[in-house]
């Protein structure tokens, strides 16, 4: 994972806290499905007692009517534990379904609040392992696990309560098994956590290998990388079979540990029950019902110890979820509010790697309804100072500011109704057109708003030629939009959020030159009035700008008008003629 920042994972700290907080949430719930299990467990306990008795009893000589008795009695109490532990189940259930849903909401909020910047350092492998198999961990853990245990740990207390009810002398068979189960449950909780967060983070590399492979996948094969790409995957495969094999070691130590301190209580109950029977000291009834108690542990004592294997799986998966909120985030709002729309960058610097500056002290000053072209070599730092001045990323040093706040300083919400960044990367959702749109629209947006963006970015000819228009299902699964038409959903969402400054970073590179052409000049009418700064490899955006500034080598080398720059006899002009030398005079035509 060479290059990536890996995203943090909530300590146990957190954990408790966050869990906490949740049981506070629904208090009502869950003191009903601990009684029920309670209930349920207290249910289940009558029946050693009273097959203790009927033993005595026969001992000493009973009649048929008592058994039919005892019989009846052990029916009803066993019809009771059922009912008990259907609606204890029921409402262990429900509890777990709330929390669940309130554990995804909150992630997906943390989701969405991370800094841009960090999810690209991360890279999308963690993100994408923790939004799909840390939450099905936790969805089973949830779901299944933790009612279990609970159920298992209540029926464990009662019973062994019952078990001491019967004399004090079962306290010593249950104490002898209570060392190994000590000594293993110790050993193994000190090591299960690191396990499997180091199993979950392997499964996060794989992911984030595969992933830059497939999407790379034309780069590595044009410049044979093939076989480096295949020894990455097989590196992350050796981490991840080395940490799995771990856990599996793991439990392989613990779990036959846990046998001796389920089978050492039974033998040592019958042991000196029957030493001290044949004293004199307790009757055949106590040691029956003493044994069966004890013989009941085994089955509540085994799921928790085996359940508990799941439990850390499902509190990995939290701990890495919960991690997510703790990135700290990249801006700090102040409550200042911007003073009009001016845009200005002051000798911004700013590096993706420590020590390493891509801007070196540029100054840029954007006038309101101003149209400024970037335009320059591949790599010269066109789109990071665009992200800088989008307020994606904060700078290193110097500052970028509209209206005289910084736009670090601005609550997101807030920062894009002043800046809002367009690149030629672009989403479509799976839902409606008309959901797609929507969620750029203001409240309240009605149909011929809506129509009215696409018109603006071209869109509106294809879109009604859909086969049920706007409620068209697109995206994943539903109807495919071709590249081009993607990112005009993308630039009719910019219309409808009206952002008073665009950045548009390569926003029109998917669409052949002439219908780029004639958009931009569409995107023109309706932007009008706005400030907008344009990255770009076509030079006709640059012709059509206010001012043009030249970025090369992480610094503006030239900022001036179209006119002026040719004049010059610079950088500009010599991309100008090379450009305008390559083209037909249609695509030239200013």
């Amino acid at each position: 994972m060479s290059g990536r920042t890996a995203l943090p994972v909530a300590d146990a700290r957190s954990l408790r806290r966050y869990v906490r907080d949740l049981a506070r949430r629904h208090p009502r719930l869950l003191w009903t499905a601990l009684g029920l299990h309670v209930g349920a467990a207290l249910a289940g306990l009558a029946a050693p007692r009273l097959l203790g008795n009927l033993v005595q009893a026969v001992e000493e000589g009973t009649s048929l009517g008592h058994v039919d008795r005892v019989v009846l009695a052990l029916a009803g109490f066993l019809v009771l534990q059922t009912v008990l532990t259907r609606y204890a189940r029921l409402t262990s259930q429900v509890l777990g379904e709330q929390v669940l849903a309130e554990l995804r909401e909150d992630f997906v909020d943390h989701v969405l609040a991370l800094p841009v910047g960090t999810v690209e350092s991360a890279g999308s492998g963690d993100l994408l392992t923790r939004t799909s198999r840390d939450t099905d961990q936790l969805s089973w853990s949830v779901r299944w696990a933790l009612p279990e245990w609970t159920i298992a740990l209540i029926t464990a207390v009662v019973t062994v309560i019952a078990a001491v009810s019967v004399g004090w002398w079962v306290l010593l068979p249950l104490v002898v098994g209570l060392p190994p189960l000590v000594i293993g449950l110790r050993w193994y909780l000190a090591r299960a956590k690191a396990g499997y967060l180091r199993e979950s983070a392997s499964y996060s590399t794989i992911n984030a290998t595969l992933t830059e492979t497939v999407e790379g996948a034309r780069t590595v094969e044009a410049l044979g990388l093939g076989r480096e790409r295949v020894e990455a995957i097989d590196d992350d495969i050796r981490e991840s079979y080395a940490a799995e094999r771990y856990t599996l070691y793991l439990r392989t130590v613990f779990f036959p540990s846990m046998e001796l301190s389920y089978l050492i209580p039974t033998v040592a109950t019958l042991l000196l029950g029957g030493y001290l029977y044949s004293q004199g000291t307790v009757s055949l009834g106590e040691v029956t019902a003493a044994t069966l108690y004890v013989q009941m542990l085994i089955d509540p004592v085994d799921r928790i110890v085996s359940i508990l294997d799941e439990l850390q799986l499902g509190a990995a998966s939290l701990a890495r979820l919960l991690g997510v909120a703790q990135v700290p985030d990249d801006r700090t709002a102040t409550g200042r509010h911007p003073d009009g729309e001016q845009l200005d960058a002051s000798d911004v610097r700013f590096s993706y790697t420590e020590g390493r500056d891509v801007l070196h002290g540029v100054d840029l000053h954007v006038g309101v309804g101003e149209r400024i072209a970037m335009v320059g070599p591949s790599g010269a730092g066109k789109s990071t100072l665009g992200r800088l001045l989008a307020g994606i990323h904060p700078p290193r040093t110097g500052s970028v500011t509209v209206g005289g706040v910084g736009l670090t300083e601005l609550p997101l919400d807030e920062l894009r109704g002043h800046v809002a960044l367009v690149t030629q990367e672009v989403h479509v959702f799976v839902g409606t057109l008309r959901e797609n749109l929507a969620l750029a629209a203001p409240p309240g947006a009605g149909e011929e708003r809506l129509r009215d963006a696409l018109d603006a970015v071209d869109a509106l000819e294809w879109a009604d030629a859909l086969p049920e228009g706007l409620d068209t299902v697109v995206g994943s699964g539903g109807r495919a939009l071709t590249a081009a038409q993607a990112q005009q959903v993308a630039l009719a969402r910019l219309v409808l959020a009206d952002p008073h400054t665009l950045v548009l970073d390569e926003a029109t590179s998917l669409i052949d030159p002439r219908a780029a052409r004639h958009l931009e000049r569409s995107l023109a009418a309706v932007l009008a009035g706005r400030t907008v700064i344009a990255i770009a490899h076509r030079l006709f955006s640059a012709h059509d700008a206010d001012r043009v500034a030249v970025v090369e080598g992480g610094v503006i080398a030239e900022l001036g008008t179209h006119d002026e720059l040719v004049a010059a006899g610079g950088s500009y002009a010599a991309l100008w003629e090379s450009w305008n030398g390559g083209v037909t005079d249609d695509r030239a035509d200013a």
